[in-house]
């Protein structure tokens, strides 16, 4: 019997929960959060209890994440070092894995039932020790959109458990990870500028600040708490590595943009205790950036011979991680000095859109009014990035990449990152006519630029594939498209049914009202028509792996009868004679005097309109690409003929004279 030599032990975890309530403790009696209301005090327990359970709850969070992150995407289940099918699933490391993710998942539920009964109690001023305590809950649970948002997170929280109870492989520890994701939704909800102005800046930059803190602080400690003493120590350490400089760079944008909107100028950081509290955070991400470029440099290297440098490096770091939830805790519940209340006296369509009223919709307007999402905006800039690196990694090692390709998947993104921060989310959120352009922009023209640039294609040639068993973004994306799920979504058919009905789902029912009123329906919105339009137009003229294609007939067949149905939709509300949305489009009181069912008619022809210029190019680039396979198929029948002497042309004549000679 062995015994299993770890980073760290178990029991070391009790260290950083300790250093983190202290400094949440700290932090919040810097700002004055532990005082007693002046009106409907909560009582002592409920201001104390707040902010601890906060942190208690974002550091399970972070555990559940950085655990399933470690087990998804660093580790190898087996023991075996070049599996191809049956994984055993015998790696020490990876059981202890699953323990420890399962645990903090176990427990997250539990904190957000406790977090919400404080929050109530102290949103309602009402002592935990008062015996009437329960009897608004469900009325702060039903009606208040804080209770409403909390109640959502224990949902999740415990379907995210039940996810990682039962999970015992990698699709399950991948599956556990995006419900983990998920489950941080509403706690971005809940945080600061909630009801600002700065709603959709705030929501989408905290967001991105839990995941990134998430991936680092959380992986760190499953990491050290499990990783076992052998071979793979260092190639397991290097891809850590690599998730932690990712969101090393996530934590400065997202932190960036959330301190943009919570201070009126540099002094605040100084004069204000929320400000010196963000200082903090800032001198201490620097320390842990300063402590990761140390590792890079010097420990890791050293792994193969001692892992103790690396081991206290680490151990500190861990400390320093607990420290900083622990003040963004406190943080979470401290007055910054820009105020986040509502906005006082709002408009009908601030209170409709929550966004302000943009300029008179002039076509320069279109091109110079900006209005960022952080997470699209993210998305595209990376995504520019890291295929330019993976293509400059194939010309380095003397593989070929076609520049058109890049070229085309470069203007994508940069169209995909106008339409989405640019005039037509701006006024698409006010206006159904621009709403329809911002559409079938993504519908039906980005996704035209990034099929020619084939990114599944390019990764799998530019990322080397792992032997040991594990998955990383390569083996996840193949698996991902290679699977019955993406099978089935990818179908050519499928993919165009659900391109073409989605339209009538969407619009005529209750969920277009959720994408234009809500900040996570309209993200929802523009990731599910942009992948629909991408998954279709794969169907027809991609080269990335995934759809089964038809013949070249049957994809024209199938393009010209979805895009009728998108001319019958076009046509279809055009001739309507009600207002789509009507409780929203009908309620802006916009000061240009729009006449919403005359926009809607606009609307309708631009739907109709746009989509003919899609499908030609789609067409056109069907029957060139299905004249250039009749072209190979001819070479490649003249290859065979001068190979074998055109022997496949002899015997059908043989066989032909053998039957003239059999009717003679």
């Amino acid at each position: 019997m062995t015994t299993t030599q770890r980073l760290l032990s178990p029991t070391s975890i009790s260290w950083p929960l300790i250093v983190g309530v202290i400094a949440t403790i700290g932090a919040g009696l810097s700002t004055g959060i532990f005082a007693e209301a002046l009106l409907a005090d909560p009582g002592a327990a409920t201001r104390w209890a707040l902010p601890i359970l906060n942190y208690a709850r974002d550091a399970v969070a972070a555990l559940t994440f950085g655990g399933f992150l470690i087990a998804a995407t660093v580790y190898s289940p087996t023991t075996q070092e070049r599996p191809r099918r049956n994984i055993t699933y015998d790696a020490p490391e990876w059981a202890a894995i699953l323990r420890f993710s399962r645990t903090a998942a176990v427990i997250w539920p539990v904190l957000e039932v406790a977090l919400l009964i404080v929050t109530y109690s102290s949103v309602a001023g009402t002592p935990l020790s008062n015996p009437d305590l329960g009897a608004g809950l469900w009325q702060f649970l039903s009606e208040l959109e804080l209770g409403q948002i909390m109640a959502w997170s224990v949902i999740f929280a415990v379907a995210t458990s039940i996810i990682a109870v039962m999970t015992t492989r990698l699709a399950g520890a991948a599956w556990s990870l995006a419900f983990s994701a998920v489950t941080m939704v509403p706690i971005a909800l809940t945080g600061h500028a909630a009801g600002a102005a700065s709603h959709t800046l705030a929501v989408s930059s905290i967001y991105i600040h839990l995941l990134a803190m998430s991936a680092w602080a959380g992986g760190l400690i499953a990491f050290l708490l499990t990783a076992e003493k052998n071979h793979r120590l260092t190639v397991y350490t290097e891809r850590y590595s690599s998730i932690a400089a990712w969101a090393l760079g996530l934590t400065i944008y997202s932190g960036f943009l959330a301190a943009v909107i919570r201070f009126n100028s540099l002094s605040e950081l100084v004069t204000s205790s929320y400000g010196r509290l963000l200082l903090v955070k800032i001198l201490a991400t620097v320390t842990l950036a300063l402590l990761g470029l140390a590792h890079r440099k010097h420990t890791i290297a050293r792994l193969s011979t001692t892992s103790r440098p690396f081991t206290r490096i680490a151990a500190g770091e861990v400390l320093i991680m607990a420290g900083v939830i622990g003040v963004a805790a406190a943080m979470s519940n401290s007055a910054p000095p820009v105020p986040q209340d509502p906005v006082p006296d709002p408009s009908p369509t601030f209170l409709l859109s929550q966004n302000p009223v943009p300029p008179y919709p002039e076509t320069i307007n279109y091109l110079t009014q900006w209005r960022l999402e952080p997470i699209l905006a993210l998305v595209a800039v990376l995504g520019i990035v890291q295929y330019v690196r993976w293509a400059r990694r194939l010309k380095a090692r003397g593989d070929t990449w076609s520049g058109w390709r890049t070229a085309s998947w470069v203007a994508g993104m940069v169209l995909l990152f106008w339409i989405t921060n640019g005039g037509p989310t701006v006024y698409g959120s006010v206006l159904f006519s621009a709403h329809m352009f911002m559409h079938m922009m993504l519908a039906m023209v980005v996704p035209i630029f990034l099929v020619i640039g084939a990114p599944v294609s390019l990764m799998s040639r530019a990322i080397p594939a792992r032997t040991d068993g594990s998955r990383g973004g390569r083996e996840i994306l193949l698996a991902a498209a290679h699977s019955k799920y993406g099978a089935f979504w990818a179908h050519p058919v499928i993919a165009a049914v659900n391109f073409a009905g989605s339209l009538i789902l969407f619009y005529f029912t209750d969920l277009f009202t959720l994408a234009l009123t809500t900040h996570v329906g309209h993200l929802l919105m523009v990731v599910h028509f942009t992948l629909a339009g991408y998954m279709f137009t794969n169907a027809l003229i991609g080269i990335d792996p995934g759809p089964t294609r038809p013949s070249y007939p049957l994809r024209l067949l199938l393009l010209f009868g979805t895009m009728a149905f998108h001319a019958f939709f076009g046509i279809a509300v055009i001739s309507s004679t009600s207002v789509l949305a009507n409780e929203f489009f009908g309620w802006l009181g916009l000061p240009w005097g729009v006449n919403a069912l005359a926009d809607q008619e606009v609307g309708g022809a631009i739907t109709w309109g746009i989509g003919e210029f899609p499908t030609v190019a789609l067409a056109i680039s069907v029957a060139v690409m299905w004249g250039r396979s009749e072209d190979v198929k001819a070479r490649q029948v003249d290859r065979r003929a001068d190979r074998d002497d055109d022997a496949e042309l002899k015997a059908y004549n043989e066989m032909l004279a053998t039957r003239a000679h059999r009717d003679r």
